[in-house]
């Protein structure tokens, strides 16, 4: 009942009732008048978090483009397509989807934006709803926002692992809560390289609670799982999501995450000013194009966020995390003993790097 017609039940109500009758019925008026600033202040705080992420991940962008060009240094830049996901309503949102193409290390670069609203699918509403969101309807039809930075660096240099990570911040149901991570896809075994990128995670989870490092790497390798294959994606790193910025938490959440963001370019930049320097060969290329083709098995096959954005996104934009080349060749076996074969075994049981 609103505040207005509770209290004009009260006066209508109380010149026939009891002195109790008349306290009972402004406590109801008081509480619901709490409730509801309650929620106010609830909502307003929400739209602060979403305007304060979304500057948050636009500026995250900027940088993150600027250094990898640096890093590149090859001259090539990333170039730049702004979106209206729907232009005949203001509200649907936009995305940046961001590309370089053709670098010296860089083959392929894409640093994207998205800070849409709809309604949730049927599909979708379910996926949440069987990850415990008790406020999700699974029949769908609730209104949702969300707003995320994400990225896939594509290396030129069989010796450089691919680098996947993103921030995201959703709202549905009253509710918000962040997600993102960062993980590597090699294609040749290095364990200084591994070591060195989960250190740099550890350290990152460490400043804001122990616990977050091991619960968020075991994360990741459950999730970059590809089952047909029965191999890991890649090596892992961090991987979470359903995380609400709560006292309940122990943590600044919503600094962890933005640590996260700034975090991304710096766990790889050493990896790469270590080996973009040395030599491969034909037969290394192609060994990377052929593992390449797992990368893109996962993301068709089992990636979250894939099949959420494929289902009433801009495609151009969920695929351009897609490896710029890729080779597919039937039931490839490496030779026993070689670095290829420690890849594949080193995928199928995930290790502890730091």
């Amino acid at each position: 009942m609103g505040n207005r017609r509770m209290q004009r039940w009260v006066d209508s109500s109380s010149g026939g009732s009891s002195g109790g009758g008349r306290q009972r019925a402004s406590a109801l008026v008081a509480a619901a008048a709490a409730s509801a600033e309650q929620q106010q202040q609830q909502q307003q705080q929400q739209r602060a978090t979403r305007a304060s992420f979304e500057q948050y991940i636009l500026d995250l962008q900027r940088r993150i483009i600027e250094d990898a060009e640096a890093l590149d240094g090859s001259g090539a830049k990333f170039v730049h397509d702004r979106w209206e996901r729907s232009p005949g309503d203001p509200n649907a949102g936009y995305g940046i989807t961001s590309v370089l193409e053709g670098g010296s290390v860089l083959e392929k670069a894409a640093a994207n934006i998205s800070v849409v609203a709809g309604v949730l699918s049927k599909e979708r509403a379910a996926a949440m709803s069987s990850r415990g969101r008790a406020a999700i309807d699974p029949a769908g039809g609730q209104p949702y926002s969300a707003a995320a930075m994400s990225l896939v660096f594509h290396s030129a240099h069989p010796r450089i692992p691919t680098l996947r990570a993103d921030v995201r911040l959703f709202e549905v149901a009253g509710q918000q809560w962040y997600g993102g991570g960062c993980d590597l896809t090699p294609f040749y075994p290095c364990d200084q390289d591994f070591a060195e990128f989960h250190a740099f995670w550890k350290a990152a989870c460490d400043a804001h609670d122990p616990k977050l490092y091991p619960e968020f790497k075991a994360w990741c390798d459950r999730y970059f799982y590809i089952p047909a294959r029965k191999e890991h994606r890649g090596v892992g790193g961090l991987f979470f999501d359903d995380v609400e910025a709560s006292a309940a938490a122990g943590y600044d959440v919503e600094q962890f995450v933005r640590d996260v963001g700034d975090g991304i370019l710096p766990s790889w930049t050493n990896i790469v000013q270590r080996r973009r320097a040395e030599p491969f060969t034909d037969a290394e290329r192609q060994w990377q194009l052929l593992r390449r083709g797992r990368y893109l098995e996962f993301n068709l096959l089992y990636d979250r966020g894939v099949k959420f954005g494929l289902d009433g996104s801009r495609v151009e934009s969920i695929m351009v995390s897609a490896p710029p080349l890729i080779a597919w060749r039937y039931n490839v076996q490496p030779e026993a003993g070689s670095e290829e074969a420690a890849l594949v075994d080193l995928l199928r049981s995930p290790r502890d790097w730091a």
